[in-house]
């Protein structure tokens, strides 16, 4: 018997959704890889970026009025937008909608999530919503946002929160943390708690927000001017609007699972060199996760035009292979060895190199008889012959950045190599 794919909950709610995308945040915990762009515009996978997960998930959900709100070292993210996502028809109400901080409200930029959302409240009530769906631009998920909405509108819910189970560990100082009651309204709401409350019967566990809302328009206008009036609050969604709506209104959780199993979907926040590491690098495995093979869900981006991956050199000792790994375009390995690794577009290995439990980003060149051992190689790192990262961690910390995980990241300016030509 044929598996037929899920049907599609796209309807009027999905058409009269506009989705807005918070992609302006700087992306701290992710330290150099964020120093010269925004946290929504680092590469993952081997050709997309963050953010086309969430656009991804919104285009195949129906939902075709977007805008990204950005601020943070925003022309890679902005570059990549204009490339890779104006196929929408303006024509048909189709769009993807740039709105940078430009202080359309206040003399200041985004001072928070809300604050973003408020600064471009003209523009959101001209689209005449009826919801408006709030993204975070930096999640790793597949999500049909269709079943999110229909929840909001049955349970007549101000407002509804995306949320999901996590390790207490992980989510300790990095996410929003709620408890429901048996309904799932939401009785209490702490934003990055160092201490996250336990769910019911499991002490390792909590129930965290994805950073995803769903707000009836008039509604969210109504709060975000009321937020806006408020000296005390950091205007952020999590932080003020949503605490302080909790005793007045219907504020509802609403979980994220696998519709086939009913356990805890895929969500992943790459917040951390690690978190990043470690989430490409399942990507390699023989069942990951996250499927990015599936075609009933597809995450569009933009790529660059580029040759077949080549392996080239067929002799012992100078073989080139690539064993568990993941390879995009125009990656050529030439007499190289490749293990258990992810190489972005436009690597090259050369001849007697060894990777191994590493992840590098695009056009990183890696010289004859380097070796590689989990590591992170920034885009663009010219790694000169006989180079050797991850044996040696006391050699290592005194040129690259070594992670509490282990992982050893090399920067192009940790090699002495200024490709953003900065006077």
């Amino acid at each position: 018997m044929i598996n037929e794919p899920p049907v599609r909950f796209v309807s009027r709610l999905t058409r009269d959704t506009l989705a807005l995308i918070m992609a302006g945040g700087r992306g701290t915990r992710l330290g150099h890889m964020t120093l010269w762009r925004a946290k929504p515009a680092v590469p993952f996978a081997g050709k997309f970026r963050l953010i086309d997960f969430p656009l991804s998930n919104c285009i195949n959900s129906g939902i075709r009025r977007i805008g990204v709100l950005t601020q943070y070292k925003a022309h890679s993210l902005i570059q990549h937008i204009q490339r890779g996502w104006g196929f929408l028809r303006g024509e048909f109400g189709e769009f993807v909608e740039l709105l940078p901080a430009q202080q359309r409200v206040e003399t200041s930029w985004y001072a928070g999530t809300a604050d973003a959302v408020y600064q471009n409240l003209d523009i959101v009530l001209a689209h005449e919503p009826s919801f408006v769906l709030v993204l975070a631009g930096d999640h790793i998920y597949k999500m049909d946002y269709g079943p999110m909405l229909a929840y909001h509108v049955e349970h007549e819910a101000d407002i509804t929160v995306g949320c999901i189970e996590v390790p207490r560990a992980r989510a300790a100082g990095s996410f929003g943390v709620m408890t429901v009651d048996p309904d799932w309204r939401i009785r209490h709401f702490v934003e990055k708690p160092q201490d996250p409350q336990p769910l019911p019967g499991s002490e390792d566990l909590t129930l965290a927000s994805m950073g995803i809302y769903v707000f009836s328009t008039q509604f969210l206008r109504e709060r975000l001017i009321e937020d806006a009036h408020n000296a005390d609050s950091r205007h952020d969604f999590g932080g003020d609007v949503i605490p302080s709506a909790i005793e007045k209104y219907r504020v509802y959780g609403y979980p994220f699972r696998d519709p086939a199993s009913e356990r805890p979907a895929y969500w992943r926040d790459v917040g951390t060199i690690d978190a990043f590491w470690e989430s490409n690098l399942e990507l390699v495995e023989i069942n990951p996760e996250l499927n990015l093979y599936d075609a009933s869900w597809p995450i569009w981006t933009y790529q660059e035009q580029l040759p077949s991956a080549k392996f080239v050199l067929d002799e012992d000792g100078r073989r080139g292979m690539a064993v568990n790994s993941m390879v995009s375009g125009g990656c050529i390995i030439s007499g190289a060895y490749v293990l258990h690794s992810l190489l972005f577009s436009n690597v090259r290995v050369e001849e007697g190199a060894r990777v191994v439990d590493s992840v590098v980003l695009p056009d990183v060149r890696i010289g004859p008889g380097c070796r590689i051992n989990k590591a992170l190689i920034e885009r663009g790192c010219h790694l000169l012959a006989g180079t050797t990262v991850g044996e040696n961690p006391a050699r290592d910390a005194e040129r690259f950045h070594i992670t509490q995980g282990g992982v050893t990241l090399v920067m192009p300016e940790m090699l002495g190599q200024d490709i953003h030509h900065v006077l």
